[in-house]
């Protein structure tokens, strides 16, 4: 059994060696010559491919099943005593019985297998807003992506010392049987079990499961917040650095906004963009009254399909040494592609379910064989990206001055707009949303509902989660401002009308302005909103009548939007907040009120 100075770490191992029955047990030190030995290993076995490292320095190639390419939501619980504490927007299921089921499955499936234990920090180790776990696995897979995703290895293990509190997370590939998958977490115990996947956002319990689920868990006991948030930096041409933490949806432009390249025009003003994080923020509130954040991860688990030196060129870059490379297409020279990459197809290559693929090639029911699976995936070290923010692995992180909350709306909300205050805030990002599908022009697409982009993440009741957010801001001495950003507002043709990706930053500068006091705003009925002439549009093809039809609120759309809030409020009954029913009448009232 592995040597450890924390007895309870050594008898928890122990017990799920008991059950998992590997042939042996490793202790992962997070040295480069173990990361070249479990590579060395997988290579063997075919778990991962080597690729091209005159092309792709350090960088190696895996494929997932077939059945195992996404998050499976519906395989996802959180197990809590009381039904009610899961709340309504979460599958849950008691925890003696989720115990009992995934013990079944775990039963002796590492049998001819290794058991790795991982120790890892989400944080900069040792620092009071970071968190320590232990993860148990049978996937090299996993230990080279934990190695990226998080810091790990004997110096974790130090920081933890002989009675440290770390979060139990076991994972087990098992048998890769979608209908013996379970992804199981345990607010209450600070445990997380997931068997019978090998998909990232599965069996990576360090991201989604530990740093949102439980992290959002522990962050409302504690008092701080853990929430699905880039953090970005804007540096002005005076040298100064505004940090921003942003929620968007998937397929707004996450990531491309937390690296995003400065257009020509902003770039000639002085202004720098640096990443502190794309996907997590954890933030709490120090004794200067403001609310501080770090990025829990140390790396990108991005998708592939898309990304090029257009779209996002920061990370394109990022991807081409020291990263893994997970269901994208293989070319012949050992290099990779997928659908929206720079090059143009390949005439042949292994795509991502293990097939010889040329392009135009149908599946057996006459659709398209994609090359790169549409979830495609990189992970990457966030050191890799050329706007890494050198604030990445301080202990006491960033300041943030504002936050965004963003979906995908072809007409209802405008390109930016301010809430009136801090609780007007909390209901934007309880209502925030994005379209499915394409809006017909004067009325509303399919909207799906994503409260702070955390329905999917939050590991406890969403009404208490909303209440969380509103006492924070008693909280705090200077509350970051809260806007609204929507990129995607089309005309009646369907075609977005502000360009968006490095232009966004035109809108930022505004909103980094607001939070400077340097700018003045409109009243507006849904919050303050910018003066046309205050955005930056030079060297931009935009009509003043365009940049009106960005700004502008619409009474009949709005009061359509309203109804379709009321809808999904329906759903907590009798325990939503007052405060957001609230809100939600002062601005139909507001709405109503409109010429």
């Amino acid at each position: 059994m592995i040597d450890v100075k924390h007895k309870e770490l050594k008898k928890w191992v122990k017990d799920m060696a008991d059950l998992c029955k590997p042939d042996k047990v490793v202790l992962c030190d997070g040295t480069m010559a173990e990361k070249k030995r479990l590579e060395k290993e997988a290579f063997k076995t075919g778990e991962l491919i080597e690729l091209n490292q005159k092309e792709l320095p350090g960088c190696v190639y895996h494929i997932t099943a077939e059945n195992d390419v996404a998050r499976t939501e519906h395989l996802t619980f959180i197990c809590t005593k009381s039904k009610k504490d899961a709340g309504s927007t979460n599958n849950w299921m008691a925890p003696d019985k989720a115990y009992a089921k995934a013990a079944d499955i775990f039963r002796g499936s590492m049998k001819g297998r290794t058991m790795y234990v991982i120790p890892f920090s989400m944080g900069p180790v040792g620092s009071e807003s970071s968190k320590i776990g232990v993860e148990l696995t049978d996937s090299i897979y996993v230990v080279l992506n934990m190695r990226i995703m998080t810091r790990m290895g004997n110096k974790v293990l130090d920081v933890l010392g002989t009675d440290g509190e770390f979060t139990k997370c076991l994972h087990g590939k098992a048998e890769l049987n979608v209908d013996k998958r379970l992804i199981l977490h345990f607010p209450e115990d600070n445990a997380i079990w997931s068997v019978g996947s090998g998909y990232g956002g599965n069996v990576l319990l360090g991201k989604k499961c530990l740093s949102l689920r439980i992290g959002s868990y522990l962050a409302q006991k504690e008092g701080w917040l853990a929430e699905h948030m880039l953090v970005m930096g804007i540096e002005d041409p005076e040298g100064r650095v505004t940090y921003i933490a942003g929620a968007f949806p998937s397929a707004c432009g996450k990531t491309n906004l937390a690296m995003l390249v400065p257009p020509e025009a902003m770039k000639n003003k002085g202004y720098k963009i640096w990443c502190v994080g794309d996907d997590i923020a954890w933030m709490r509130v120090k004794e200067d009254g403001a609310l501080w954040a770090i990025n829990p991860e140390a790396g990108f688990f991005g998708v592939a399909p898309g990304t090029n030196m257009k779209t996002n060129p920061n990370a394109t870059l990022s991807v081409q040494k020291d990263s893994i490379h997970t269901n994208v297409l293989l070319r012949d020279d050992k290099t990779v592609w997928w659908e929206g990459h720079d090059d143009a197809p390949p005439k042949h290559g292994i795509n991502w379910r293990g097939r010889d693929w040329h392009p135009g090639m149908k599946n057996e029911d006459g659709s398209t064989e994609y090359g790169a699976h549409p979830n495609s995936r990189f992970t990457a070290p966030i050191t890799n990206c050329p706007v890494a923010s050198d604030k990445i692995e301080d202990p006491r992180g960033v300041p943030i001055s504002a936050f965004l909350f963003g979906g995908r709306r072809a007409q209802v909300a405008p390109l930016v707009y301010e809430a009136f205050n801090w609780q007007h805030g909390v209901f934007m990002g309880a209502t925030m949303a994005s379209e499915l599908t394409a809006a017909q022009y004067g009325a509303l697409g399919k909207v799906r509902r994503d409260p702070m982009a955390m329905l999917p993440f939050c590991g406890y009741d969403m009404v208490e989660y909303w209440k969380h957010w509103r006492s924070m801001g008693n909280r705090l001495m200077r509350p970051p401002r809260v806007f609204h950003v929507n990129w995607f507002n089309t005309d009646k043709s369907g075609k977005f009308i502000w360009p968006g990706f490095g232009d966004n930053l035109r809108v930022i500068e505004w909103i980094v302005r607001r939070c400077r006091y340097d700018v003045a705003a409109q009243e507006s009925p849904i919050g303050y909103m910018p003066n046309p002439d205050d955005i930056d549009i030079s060297g931009l093809d935009l009509p003043k009548a365009k940049m009106k039809q960005l700004l502008s609120v619409n009474k009949d759309i709005w009061m359509l939007e309203l109804k379709s809030q009321k809808e999904f409020f329906k759903q907590f009954g009798k325990d939503l907040p007052d405060f957001i029913m609230e809100e939600h009448k002062a601005l139909e009232k507001r709405i109503k009120a409109m010429g």
